[in-house]
């Protein structure tokens, strides 16, 4: 086989592996109801900066699709962008999208 067509058999398979995973990441946005109540058991790691509990780091990998949506809302952004919510965020092993 020709060294190009393996390029191009190669470029194919990495793009069905990335429509592959924004599709998965799709599906699985659509299936959480963004309630920044939801975050609640995070509230004492926010505001004091304390280490948070495995419930809130739980709760922040469930609502992280809605990040962007409560970055653009002011009574929301500070729940994701804060220093000490960035601190939880970083420890929950979650990371802050670009929005």
């Amino acid at each position: 086989m020709k060294a190009s067509s393996i390029l191009v058999l190669a470029a194919a398979a990495a793009l069905v592996l990335v429509l592959a995973h924004e599709a998965e990441v799709s599906m699985a946005a659509s299936a959480v109801t963004c309630k920044p109540t939801e975050l609640n058991p995070c509230i004492g790691a926010i505001t004091s900066g304390a280490r948070p509990s495995p419930l809130c780091c739980t709760k922040m990998k469930q609502q992280s699709p809605c990040f962007c949506q409560y970055i653009k809302n002011p009574d929301y952004k500070k729940i994701v962008t804060s220093p000490n919510a960035k601190k939880v965020v970083t420890a929950c092993g979650v990371s802050i999208p670009k929005c």
